[in-house]
């Protein structure tokens, strides 16, 4: 039996929808997902626990999909079962985002459950490599994709994000805690001449990608147009597209490029 741990967003409703089987869905007790009923709510002082009602229900493999937030530990909440895993957790708290969820997977592995990939349920949310929609990039922006190629490198290497912003080879933003969305959002009044550039989006460098694979919409393509890109491109086989189709659409009508690019 597959567990889906849901956070934000609408990949948990894609992935109940691409199951055989309706998975149990579950979600943190004060970030309840945003598109899905969760059957089970948890608190991280009370996993240990929570990883035995998994056990008990009969879970198999977990899947962890949409955003989820760090919270803080509150002691007085902690409970018997969750106590033993605490400096472990006290310790992931302080990492990078890569790092953090690295503990919370070996939680779940320790209990005798297989994490699976949210584009191994659904296979259709990883594009085939090409330029995908109707507007082509140029020389420029080769150039500056193989630019937003290794500052990604960079700044993921360092497990702060996962995504940049890059024009003439200038970078304009790199993403951090706050996410892709935010950082589009910070140059919504950018000081140049307010167009061109583009959204460079990958992986991490060795991340397991059973997990926290980056992930564009038609959102991602409302905020690169109002920033003034040309176009989105992303890791081959390293970037989720929700909603293909709508995505594709949206970014067509925005004058906007997608090209997935096999990294060099």
């Amino acid at each position: 039996m597959l567990a889906l741990i849901a956070g934000q967003g609408r990949l948990p409703q894609h992935l109940i929808k691409a199951s055989d089987t309706r998975p149990l869905v579950a979600s943190l007790e004060r970030f309840p997902p945003d598109t899905v009923a969760p059957d089970v709510t948890f608190r991280i002082e009370r996993l240990g626990s929570f990883l035995q009602t998994l056990k008990d229900e009969g879970v198999t493999d977990v899947c962890l999909a949409g955003s989820l937030q760090r919270v803080p530990l509150d002691a007085a909440e902690i409970d018997p079962a969750t106590m033993p895993l605490v400096p472990r957790m006290m310790e992931a708290l302080k990492s990078g985002d890569d790092a953090a969820l690295r503990t919370v997977l070996a939680f779940f592995e320790e209990a005798g459950m297989t994490i699976r990939a949210a584009h191994d349920i659904a296979p259709d949310l990883l594009p085939p490599a090409g330029v995908l929609g109707t507007a082509k990039p140029d020389t420029e922006d080769e150039e500056d994709a193989s630019r937003g190629q290794k500052v990604v490198s960079a700044i993921g290497a360092a497990d702060i994000g996962q995504a940049c912003v890059v024009y003439r080879g200038q970078v304009l933003a790199s993403e951090c805690i706050f996410g892709t969305d935010w950082m589009l959002q910070s140059l919504a009044n950018r000081p140049d001449s307010g167009t061109g550039g583009l959204l460079f989006k990958a992986p991490k460098p060795d991340q397991d990608r059973r997990i926290d694979l980056p992930t564009i919409g038609t959102g991602t393509v409302a905020e690169a147009a109002s920033a003034g890109l040309k176009g989105i491109v992303t890791e081959a086989g390293g970037v989720m597209v929700l909603d293909l189709a709508d995505t594709l659409s949206a970014a067509d009508k925005a004058g906007l490029f997608i090209w997935v690019r096999q990294s060099s």
